[in-house]
């Protein structure tokens, strides 16, 4: 954030003395994709990072808990922040249909997995509170975004040209694609890393493996971010365990 602010500040100074300047950076930042800039690179690389820290142990022995918080969790929030804000917009001037209202309570409602993680290792929290936190971190970002994925595939078309089991097929394709081509991901990435004993090609290959990933899922529409969390998980489980020496770990 601090560099951020000094850039920002450095870039409006240069702008006083130069407006041409200040109108190319702009004219660059709206030729950026910002949406596929953060779903598709910032987004899957803070997933996979996060799951790579993660016993796939202690997510099993919480897994009811963990389901319930990510999926009815994250519903909940959703709804919730769209009641507030259709009902609470209007009075600041701003009319907004309530699918958008909808749309922006499943954009908003995940949580930051890397933030959780690092409040997490300060605290003196539970075991098993800290796993159901961890755990919900992780999986909240991607059924956030089958959500929304959902929603705007509702708001596309229009909800009376979708059935409920149409609604359902495009949640599950989502949810249950996106965990299976993690699966087979992070199962290629282990066979591929078990072969070698080399630091930097295994650290090629978990590169490869989070944006060829991501590639994949893009071209065959199933959930990203909810398969680079598989793949971490799988990467730093049996990865870890059976493919990895220490020092490429360290690198990872």
């Amino acid at each position: 954030m601090l560099m951020g602010l000094v850039v920002s500040i450095g870039l409006i100074s240069i702008g006083k003395l130069s407006p041409g300047f200040t109108q190319s950076i702009k004219d660059s930042l709206l030729a950026l994709d910002f949406s596929e800039f953060i779903l598709g690179i910032v987004l899957i690389f803070l997933l996979f990072a996060g799951s790579l820290h993660v016993k796939l142990d202690d997510i099993k022995a919480s897994a009811k808990s963990i389901f319930s918080f990510a999926t009815i969790g994250t519903l909940i929030s959703t709804c919730l922040i769209e009641t507030l804000a259709f009902f609470l917009l209007p009075f600041i001037g701003i009319e907004a249909p309530f699918l958008a209202c909808l749309l922006f309570g499943a954009l908003i409602s995940p949580t930051d997995p890397i933030a959780v993680i690092g409040i997490l290792g300060k605290s003196n929290l539970s075991k098993s509170i800290e796993t159901n936190i961890v755990g919900e971190s992780l999986f909240n970002d991607g059924i956030g975004v089958v959500v929304f994925i959902t929603l705007l595939g509702i708001s596309s078309t229009g909800l009376e040209n979708m059935s409920v089991s149409s609604i359902g097929i495009l949640f599950a394709q989502e949810a249950i694609g996106g965990s299976l081509v993690g699966l087979a991901i992070g199962y290629l990435g282990f066979k591929l890393m078990k072969s070698i004993d080399d630091f930097q090609s295994e650290i090629l290959i978990s590169l490869a493996m989070v944006m060829g990933g991501y590639s994949l899922c893009s071209a065959i529409h199933v959930s990203g971010p909810l398969a680079m969390v598989v793949a971490g998980l799988f990467t730093g489980n049996k990865g870890k365990n059976e493919a990895m020496s220490d020092i490429t770990m360290d690198y990872l």
